[in-house]
């Protein structure tokens, strides 16, 4: 996997990823930016997020689940010190569906959890608390 990360000014730059995708991240007035994009560690965030999402949907779909929507939102706490590293993470899941079930849910986010998302494990390695809930919509 490559990346490159090109400083274009202030403190804005354009990130593009190995398959070709770009995204400008910026940062805040008050840092030189000109919230032009996401913060840096914003979007550490959200690829974690992202990351999780993708479990939780490929291992419904593929127990035949009814999903017809399913959003991440994330809350983040970060030391106080520099280096102002998470420290705790929870990520709540609201799924919709028709006629889903607790246990199949239940199971999706525990096994993106503890199986299959890289980018949260890797955080839950160097050390962030990464907590997980979900709630059920009916269709």
């Amino acid at each position: 996997m490559k990346a490159s990360v090109k400083w274009t000014d202030g403190r804005q730059f354009v990130a593009e990823s190995g398959s070709g995708h770009s995204v400008v991240i910026d940062g805040p007035p008050d840092h030189g930016g000109r919230n032009t994009g996401p913060r840096p560690m914003e979007m550490l965030l959200m690829g974690m997020g992202a990351c999780t999402s993708f479990d939780v949907l490929e291992i419904l779909e593929k127990s035949r689940a009814p999903v017809s929507d399913c959003v991440a939102s994330l809350e983040a706490e970060r030391a106080d010190a520099v280096p102002s590293v998470f420290t705790k993470i929870h990520v709540h899941f609201t799924v919709t569906g028709k006629g889903l079930k607790e246990k199949q849910v239940a199971r999706a986010v525990e096994l993106s959890a503890e199986k299959y998302c890289s980018a949260s494990i890797m955080l839950v390695k160097g050390g962030v608390e990464v907590t997980h809930s979900f709630t059920i919509v009916e269709e």
